[in-house]
């Protein structure tokens, strides 16, 4: 009966968007990083493309901002902006509402500044972006070569270092 619970509650937990961790690491083959689509305001920046940013590393985060896991990662993202931005790294935020207030502009602004949040975000109300990218979990991220492939795939908190190793071996490779 216990591992029937158990199973229970592990099948419901793995379903849920807003996510603890899950490494999908590196790709198994660089895929053409999608567009931004869909994307109803920009904040922090004028309106960004994948095309635009090539020649850049580029690290999409798909956020919202009442995810708490989102929330635990957002320390960390905002250093790897902060820390790489003048080697070449583009933070790009996507948020994506889970939640009805979440869909408006005012109130994602008002998260970004009580976040700090400096680097550009885009609000995906539609989920346009989400679903390009066939994204599933708060948070993801997705590491973009210089040529606009897609590299490294992470969903959830933690592997910190080993995304910023990604970050650093991507920024060195010219």
């Amino acid at each position: 009966m216990w591992k029937s619970i158990i199973a229970a509650v592990c099948l419901c937990i793995g379903s849920m968007g807003c996510s603890p961790g899950v490494s999908a690491g590196q790709a198994p083959a660089p895929t053409p990083a999608p567009e931004f689509t869909g994307i109803e305001h920009w904040f922090n920046s004028p309106p960004l493309t994948i095309a635009g940013l090539k020649g850049k590393v580029v690290l999409v985060e798909f956020w919202t901002y009442d995810c708490i896991n989102c929330i635990h990662v957002m320390p960390q993202v905002k250093q790897w902006h902060q820390r790489y931005h003048d080697q070449g790294l583009v933070v790009v935020g996507v948020h994506t509402p889970e939640y009805d207030e979440e869909r408006v502009a005012a109130n994602v602004k008002a998260a970004i500044g009580r976040f700090g949040i400096q680097y550009p975000v885009a609000q995906d109300n539609g989920y346009r972006t989400w679903d390009a990218y066939g994204n599933r979990f708060w948070p993801a991220m997705y590491l973009v070569d210089r040529d606009g492939k897609i590299v490294y795939r992470h969903y959830g908190e933690g592997d910190y270092d080993a995304t910023e190793a990604r970050i650093r071996e991507l920024l060195s490779a010219r």
